[in-house]
């Protein structure tokens, strides 16, 4: 079986309330009380998404998706 690796955002911060999605698989999120549930969850609710979507016979979209982060000056 061979693998994706998909982009996943996680948004939140401080030490609780985390959420998630995934740019490259649309309508696929996840929530958790840490960051490390909110990924766990993300990962199983990717997979869940990919199961469905072999089900039903279509194809599982190849990511796209890169982060990049900006640096600026803010003084």
């Amino acid at each position: 079986m061979s693998q994706q690796r998909f982009l996943i955002v996680i948004e939140g911060g401080g030490d609780a309330n985390f959420s998630a999605y995934s740019p490259d698989l649309p309508g696929v999120a996840a929530t958790g009380a840490t960051r490390e549930g909110c990924e766990r969850e993300m990962r199983a609710a990717i997979e869940f998404h990919v199961e469905g979507l072999r089900a039903i016979g279509d194809g599982v979209p190849a990511p796209q998706s890169t982060a990049s982060y900006a640096v600026v000056d803010v003084a």
